[in-house]
């Protein structure tokens, strides 16, 4: 370079040094760019974006164009600044390509570029894309040999590089973290639902159904005047028809049926059986993920389904609403305007809520944070706390709760009053026989 003036090595620094910074800074913005977004805008027709797509498919190519270029520049940096200080002639001119132009590489060509470059990451890419592509096809031959010299040296240590990047694919946590952090782009409803969509697979049937015992239902050994006052009253469209107990199942019964014999006035006993029969039900094990399910009801073309244990026995009802319920979840998420068959607000702020309603139905409409994983019920839950079947008026205190039993019936809770306990109000729990209070959390 001893052709060159000093004014043109000058130059040729700064120039070495811009490239330098190129280099360092799109590396980064490349690694970073979101790859969902860049394909959202290739698909949408953006040129620059469908280039970025392909680059970004293959690292290899344009990290080994990249990492040529970058070596290339930072080497000729320090010669040219080597060249520069001999021909000043000055006794310590050699610190300048051992002392400064390091330094001035590291803050101007490494970490500034790649702060900035981290921070708009698809702006920069985006703005790469271009040149890497002419980067890439002019140094294909340089890429292609030091590929596969680096691939022969991770052989060496038992690395296989390249082959299926599948794994690059997002789990469902991973997935879900990212609905989470979408931030405005997504509004909250939104990413509600979604997430709801992701919790599918690990909520089952047995998490929403109806009790066993909260199912209603046409009993043909009931009295004939007490079957037509059920079948005049009932706010459902198809009621399950069974005689003596609803494991002995005889099928469902539409309301639309009802009313047309009705109308004929050849509604009887036998005719209900007869009808009721031409409609099979529908039963599902235990157990079933809500995804599954909502699949099953699909392919069946059907909107409710028994729950059924090991031995075949009815243990709930799920529905189609239920499972659609979880994803748009209540009309409302303020708990002072709650609106819910199984839950009345009164005027001091507590609820009188039915024990057979599910865990995740008053979590998700009240706000609570009820223990899911074990019992599904709320009247499941208080007796395994209770560990015994209470009297009426008796107490307990779960977290920031106090529950007061009101009613009981077969040997279960029916109905409770919740009211929020003070912070620093002390566990305790009643045990329900001589209004006394205990010491113990019922935790």
């Amino acid at each position: 370079m001893q052709e060159f003036t000093t004014p043109a090595l000058l130059w040729l620094l700064l120039l070495t040094l811009a490239v330098t910074a190129f280099s360092s800074g799109t590396e980064v913005a490349m690694l970073s760019a979101n790859r969902y977004r860049v394909r959202s805008r290739a698909a949408a027709g953006d040129r620059r974006a469908r280039m970025l797509d392909r680059l970004l498919g293959k690292p290899d190519d344009w990290l080994g164009a990249n990492l040529i270029v970058l070596t290339l520049s930072s080497a000729g940096a320090t010669t040219i600044a080597t060249i520069l200080a001999v021909r000043t002639g000055h006794e310590y001119a050699l610190l300048l390509p051992t002392l400064i132009v390091p330094t001035v590489m590291l803050i101007f060509c490494e970490l500034a570029p790649k702060i900035f470059a981290a921070v708009h990451a698809d702006g920069v890419a985006l703005a790469a894309a271009p040149l890497y592509r002419a980067l890439v096809f002019l140094s294909r031959p340089g890429v292609a040999l030091a590929n596969w010299a680096a691939y022969g040296l991770l052989r060496v240590f038992g690395v296989v590089a390249g082959g299926d990047r599948g794994d690059q694919a997002l789990s469902p946590e991973e997935l879900r973290m990212v609905v989470s952090e979408s931030g405005p782009m997504v509004p909250q409803r939104h990413r509600q639902m979604l997430l709801s969509i992701l919790d599918l697979e690990r909520i089952t049937v047995d998490d929403i159904m109806i009790p066993r015992q909260e199912i209603a239902g046409i009993d043909l050994a009931d009295d004939w005047e007490r079957i037509l006052e059920q079948l005049r009253q009932t706010p459902h469209t198809r009621l399950p028809v069974y005689e003596g107990d609803i494991d002995a199942m005889i099928g469902l019964l539409h309301m639309k049926r009802v009313a047309q014999e009705l109308a004929r006035g050849a509604l009887d006993r036998h005719r209900l059986r007869e009808i009721a029969a031409q409609r099979e039900p529908y039963f599902v094990p235990e157990g079933t993920s809500l995804t599954v399910q909502l699949a099953n009801f699909q392919r069946a073309r059907r909107r409710f389904a028994f729950v059924v244990d090991e031995y075949g026995d009815i243990q709930g009802l799920v529905t189609l609403e239920d499972i659609l319920e979880e994803i748009v979840g209540e009309f409302t998420n303020d708990p002072a305007t709650v609106s819910h068959k199984d839950i009345h607000r009164e005027a001091s702020g507590a609820h009188i809520v039915n024990a057979s309603a599910t865990i995740r139905m008053l979590n998700r409409a009240l706000g609570w944070q009820l223990p899911i994983d074990g019992p599904k019920t709320l009247n499941g839950l208080l007796l395994e706390r209770l560990e015994t079947i209470p009297e009426a008026g008796a107490t307990l205190r779960i977290e920031t709760l106090e529950f007061e039993v009101l009613q009981i019936a077969d040997n279960a809770i029916r109905t409770v009053r919740v009211r929020p306990r003070a912070n620093g109000e002390a566990n305790s729990h009643h045990d329900g026989t001589d209004g006394s209070t205990g010491s113990n959390d019922a935790r």
